[in-house]
């Protein structure tokens, strides 16, 4: 049996939650959020918590649920950040309302646009600061920048996460 879908997910103060039989959607502070349900897995509300009723086939969905669910409140009522760092002389980072510049060592700018529901910040020229409601979305924006120049393995040269050890190579000896 799955012991994750068998945790309930606290909604913390403030949050809603609306079920249908087909979705769930969480309302808090910061906006709304809504997940798809699969067949055999359903949600019930008991007070200020969520609970998942499900067969044995429908195991591995239900867990995943769960985890969207709790990922989803805690999104709706703090939000998530996410952190980027850039190393390298002359990477550079910069925001332009919904756009964020990179110089990282090629010979044209890159922009990126954000899509709806995501904020960027550059607190300095050489760290960007991802800010949302949605987990997912968040880590995959971060990773879609991070591979516009990935860490090198021989200085360390790129775009990592804040506070990621990247394990150097030994350069040639002579």
């Amino acid at each position: 049996m799955s012991r994750v879908a068998k945790q309930p997910v606290e909604l913390p103060q403030g949050v809603t939650a609306t079920i249908t039989d087909t979705s769930v959607t969480l309302k808090g502070a910061k906006g709304s959020l809504s997940v798809a349900l699969s067949g055999g897995v359903k949600v019930i509300q008991k007070d200020k918590h969520l609970e998942l009723e499900y067969d044995a086939n429908n195991r591995m969905q239900a867990g995943s649920t769960r985890s969207h669910l709790s990922n989803m409140a805690v999104g709706v009522s703090k939000g998530y950040e996410r952190k980027l760092e850039l190393v390298g002389v002359g990477y550079r980072a910069a925001v332009q309302g919904k756009t964020l510049n990179l110089t990282l060592g090629y010979s044209h700018p890159i922009a990126v646009e954000m899509p709806e529901g995501i904020s960027v910040e550059a607190p300095s020229q050489t760290e960007i600061v991802l800010k949302g409601i949605d987990k997912q979305r968040i880590g995959q924006i971060a990773a879609e920048i991070r591979e516009l120049r990935a860490p090198e393995p021989y200085k360390g040269k790129g775009v990592r996460y804040a506070g990621e050890q990247i394990s150097l190579k030994e350069g040639k000896k002579k």
